[in-house]
């Protein structure tokens, strides 16, 4: 089931947001038709200019769109700037998926996410090399737009998306390109897996969120700024996402670490 999104079924700040992420796309983009040379941070994942630029870009303009709304952005976390956060503040990965940028596979996002009370309550997930882009928001519902570079988003176009119910004979998985994990297969070995899907950064929680698959466990290190903005696309799609437990899943920790997840879509 899909509809167009009607007039103001979205809010002008989901609006807004996914104009930023948008605009940032075209910076990666720019980097990505040019040699990529990536360095290591302390924790050995890699990082390129792409991701600086895009960053510097979205704080700018989340500062004029929310002043004074704490931002938590992945590189400004890795050189140590680490605001407070409240009840409400921003969570910025301006290029997840960067071995997927590296590799040219197109397989990587711009994530905005808005954290309210510890829940994401509007999310941007945007994959300019596959032009799709992917919001959500608590109440007013998921949507998927036609995203190519060089004009704009259409939103009057955009389709609501739904997660759905498995199929009664099996699930489709979703799994990571580049994170793939022992600990993963042995989770999903206890369903009845029919296939998988592969894909790399925050498109899995959105495949999920568009009922392209049915479930996404993750049993690697993530930071909250990886699945904030999918998580906000999937919640407000219908789906759910927790740890493996059962337990859910807050924002807003002092190491800004998540623990093991699933997302799923709906009865997963």
């Amino acid at each position: 089931m899909n509809e167009t999104v009607h007039a103001h079924a979205t809010s002008p700040m989901l609006r807004a947001l996914a104009m930023i992420a948008y605009d940032a796309g075209k910076i990666v983009l720019e980097h990505y038709t040019q040699e990529i040379t990536a360095r290591h941070k302390d924790d050995h994942s890699p990082v390129t200019d792409a991701d600086v630029a895009a960053e510097r870009f979205i704080l700018k303009r989340l500062a004029q769109l929310a002043p004074g709304v704490p931002i938590i952005a992945e590189e400004e976390v890795a050189a140590g700037h680490v605001p407070k956060v409240g009840h409400r503040f921003f969570l910025v990965d301006p290029l997840d998926g960067t071995k997927e940028f590296i590799s040219r596979n197109g397989e990587f996002t711009i994530n905005i996410a808005e954290i309210v009370e510890g829940k994401p309550v509007r999310g941007v997930v945007y994959a300019p090399a596959k032009d799709r882009m992917f919001f959500g928001e608590v109440l007013a519902g998921a949507y998927e737009a036609f995203a190519p570079p060089g004009g704009a988003p259409d939103f009057a176009e955009a389709r609501q998306i739904f997660a759905r119910a498995p199929a009664a004979d099996g699930l489709v998985a979703a799994i990571s390109r580049s994170h793939n994990d022992k600990k993963t297969g042995e989770y999903l070995a206890e369903y009845n897996v029919k296939s998988f899907v592969v894909a790399g950064s925050s498109l899995k929680f959105c495949l999920v969120a568009a009922g392209e698959a049915d479930i996404y466990p993750r049993h690697g290190r993530t930071m909250e700024w990886d699945t904030a903005a999918g998580h906000a696309v999937l919640a407000a799609a219908g789906g759910s996402l927790s740890t493996p437990e059962g337990r859910p899943f807050h924002y807003g920790k002092p190491d800004f670490v998540n623990p093991h997840f699933v997302a799923r879509g709906l009865d997963g």
